[in-house]
């Protein structure tokens, strides 16, 4: 039977060319942002270098950047019922890139730290605003184009990470700045497109919604239960960004296939997110999420006991293939319930992502790195047997 996304109350508020241009700027939104990501994240080192940063500095920034970031969800979370999505997507797409060039002329630690906490913040905003006017744009659409969205993040992250390889060469300040330049422009082009996010889809009367007797709310213990779904698979993603490598490394693998682990599973998750809005409309969220964790928890369970690279590397690259869908489909449960719930699963959900990594090294300290990697294939079993929770009755 074939699943769709129930469509709002105001279904004729916008034409269908209207949808297909919202569904584009969110798109191109999100494919800037994992630009962006992407090249932050591939000159870290030479942001460590340039500012003669030893572990524990970088490690302040790196944690400056991630309260920043916890900051600007929860100022997402309240900004978004009261400005328009318009204004919040463009503010802090703006900051986000303003920041940026910031982390490139840092030259001390303090100066590097205030870059990463304006970089974060704009980020925690934009990621709110971002993903409650993308839940938006599919309710209007009354069928599944959330994971469509998330995947051109992905593959705008892998582009950025090619893009950084190009201009390897150059020093960083150059390479963000011209990036903030680019994205700035881009985003102030596109602001009058930008704010036909708003209108009609975004107005929406509240009195209207109280009488038809359906406000957005969802029980905290759902929210909750978005949000720790949505800690265990970003966990998985962290675990998957900082040990992939490692795991091969340790199997014997040289360089470039250690560093195609990652790649692997990027490019499985990317692909999984191109065709999951398709699975979902014809299975349904609950059953495709539910799946797709079990399939996750099997292949990194098997790319781990088989102490062999070519399994290992399948087994990564399925795994990053089974959790592709999983947080497009929590993010648009939380929708339901407004911005705020998306801010609380967001803020949730990125502390696993933060956390994931220390904790999987903490346990490989005292077991094994293999042992310590059964820590996500056991959360993404949780996945496949809470899920149905989570998504019951949403799409």
């Amino acid at each position: 039977m074939t699943h769709t996304v129930a469509p709002t109350s105001t279904g004729e508020r916008g034409s269908p060319g209207v949808l297909a241009r919202n569904r584009s700027v969110l798109t191109g939104y999100f494919a800037g942002l994992g630009v962006v990501m992407a090249v932050w994240g591939t000159r870290i080192p030479a942001v460590q270098k340039s500012a003669g940063l030893d572990t524990a500095g970088l490690a302040a920034v790196l944690l400056a950047a991630a309260v920043g970031m916890v900051a600007g969800l929860h100022a997402g979370g309240r900004s978004a019922g009261i400005a328009r999505s318009s204004q919040l997507l463009t503010g802090s797409a703006i900051g986000l890139a303003a920041s940026l060039a910031l982390l490139g002329i840092g030259r001390t630690p303090l100066e590097l730290a205030a870059a990463a906490l304006l970089f974060g913040a704009a980020h925690g905003v934009l990621d709110v605003a971002l993903n409650a006017a993308a839940v938006r744009c599919q309710q209007d659409y009354g069928r599944p184009i959330m994971s469509g969205m998330h995947a051109a993040y992905s593959l705008g992250a892998l582009g950025g990470a090619v893009l950084a390889v190009l201009v390897a060469h150059q020093s960083h300040m150059y390479v963000f700045g011209v990036t903030a330049v680019v994205v700035i422009t881009a985003t102030v082009a596109a602001a009058p497109v930008t704010r036909c996010v708003d209108s009609p889809a975004a107005e929406i009367d509240p009195a209207e919604t109280t009488r038809q007797g359906d406000p957005p709310v969802l029980s905290r213990s759902r929210v909750w239960l978005l949000g720790l779904l949505a800690a265990a698979c970003l966990l998985g993603e962290g675990a998957a960004a900082d040990w992939s490598a490692v795991h091969l490394t340790g199997l014997h693998a040289s360089p470039a296939v250690a560093a195609a682990a990652y790649a692997g599973y990027s490019a499985a998750m990317a692909g999984g997110r191109l065709v999951g809005d398709r699975l979902i409309a014809r299975f349904g969220a609950q059953r495709v999420v539910r799946t797709g964790a079990m399939l996750a928890a099997a292949g990194l369970l098997a790319g781990v006991a088989i102490t062999a690279a070519p399994f290992a590397l399948a087994g990564w690259a399925v795994f990053g293939l089974g959790l592709s869908v999983t947080i497009p489909s929590l993010f648009t449960a939380a929708g339901t319930g407004g911005p705020r719930a998306v801010a609380a699963v967001a803020v949730t959900g990125y502390l696993g992502l933060l956390a994931g990594p220390a904790l999987v090294g903490a346990l490989a300290t005292v077991t094994t790195l293999s042992g310590a990697l059964l820590l996500p294939v056991a959360l993404a079993a949780v996945v496949a047997v809470l899920s149905h929770r989570a998504l019951e009755n949403r799409c």
